[in-house]
């Protein structure tokens, strides 16, 4: 007993205890203070999975879905720009066999000066139809499918001394030897080869349309879903090539027809067989064009239907989103509402601490 005047005492203890419930009270109202300040800051309710509690369970496992949904995303974007390389390259091409389709014309019973400049011409065409076969996006070539570090023609450049070129250009000279058919029949033979040294494709490339069907790019664009994306060099996608004159690939008779024509002299403007040659190598053009506009249209197509795609794997990944965000982020305003709330409590306590600890039960006495 603490005594205060005659006849009155206070347990000594009274005080201690008014000021310990006040100051666990207010070390209950700090560590609230100091979670508010850390989520005003950071806008997130935890800094670790283990402060979301009960909701611990919903992020952990959203969150494995939207990395999934974002990397279908990124697969998409990742093949848009080889697919519009392909097509304006492939639309380049088809403008090339449409512009000699068209000069076949202009061989029949005109002058030998004629014959010369068309062989010329389509020599350069030659070479720039191998040039934009090998069409890069980045590292990657776009015509050469998954082995797209690999150039689809290696020698373009030097296409003319290729064996495909002076193979067809042989078969060219002896026209007036051998006819037409079989001068035709020659060159389909060598375009359509794949043996090394005739073929002017990569090795990998180099191969039968059925074995490359597992080169072709395919983007995976769902849980389960892939598309294929791309085009090869040596074979068509989805066009059906027709025709009596073709390989089969709209490519290998373009480069055909251009190699053909490359090799016609003005000598020969009047051996018996010219006219069927060029009539054949018109109608392998014109084969050509329509089943390289066929696939052209398709890649269209595909790349409409992947920007869809992406389209609606955005729309699910902003949904999980939101989900995500209700139980990790904090809503920014009634955090920082009960921030100053609680700021102004933690004062409140430490006035009344302070005014514990002056308390006096000598100022209640009456004077005597």
């Amino acid at each position: 007993m603490t005594q205060i005047a005659s006849g009155f005492s206070l347990p000594a203890t009274a005080g201690q205890g008014a000021r310990g419930a006040v100051l666990a009270s207010a070390a209950e109202v700090r560590d609230r203070l100091n979670v508010l300040t850390r989520q005003a800051a950071s806008g997130r309710v935890a800094d670790t999975h283990g402060g979301l509690g009960a909701q611990a369970a919903t992020s952990l496992s959203l969150r494995p879905a939207i990395s999934r949904l974002e990397s279908f995303q990124a697969n998409i974007d990742a093949v848009q720009g080889r697919m519009d390389m392909a097509r304006a390259s492939l639309d380049q091409i088809g403008g090339i066999a449409s512009t000699f389709r068209a000069r076949t014309a202009d061989l029949n019973g005109l002058s030998t000066a004629m014959v010369d400049s068309v062989a010329a011409a389509a020599r350069d065409a030659l070479r720039s139809v191998a040039s934009l076969l090998n069409a890069k996006h980045g590292d990657a070539y776009v015509f050469a499918g998954q082995d797209s570090a690999t150039a689809p023609v290696p020698e373009a450049d030097a296409i003319l001394s290729s064996g495909f070129f002076t193979e067809i250009s042989a078969a060219v000279g002896d026209l007036d030897t051998n006819g037409a058919a079989a001068t035709a029949a020659a060159t389909l033979a060598t375009a359509g080869s794949n043996a090394p040294g005739t073929s002017p494709f990569s090795a990998t490339l180099s191969q039968p349309a059925g074995a490359l069907d597992a080169l072709r790019d395919r983007v995976p664009v769902g849980e389960g879903r892939e598309v294929q994306v791309g085009v090869l060099a040596s074979a068509n996608s989805e066009a059906v090539s027709g025709g009596a004159s073709t390989t089969g690939s709209y490519v290998r008779d373009i480069l055909r027809a251009l190699a053909t024509l490359g090799s016609l002299s003005s000598g020969q403007i009047n051996v018996p067989g010219f006219a069927a040659l060029v009539a054949d190598v018109r109608e392998s053009l014109t084969g050509a064009e329509t089943a390289l506009g066929v696939d052209a249209g398709v890649l269209g197509d595909r790349q409409a239907a992947i920007r869809a795609d992406k389209a609606r794997l955005e729309q699910q990944a902003t949904a999980l989103r939101g989900q995500v965000s209700n139980v990790e982020d904090v809503d920014m305003a009634e955090t920082l509402s009960r921030l100053s709330l609680t700021q102004t409590q933690l004062q409140a306590s430490y006035q009344l601490l302070g005014g514990l600890q002056s308390l006096s039960l000598v100022k209640f006495l009456p004077a005597g």
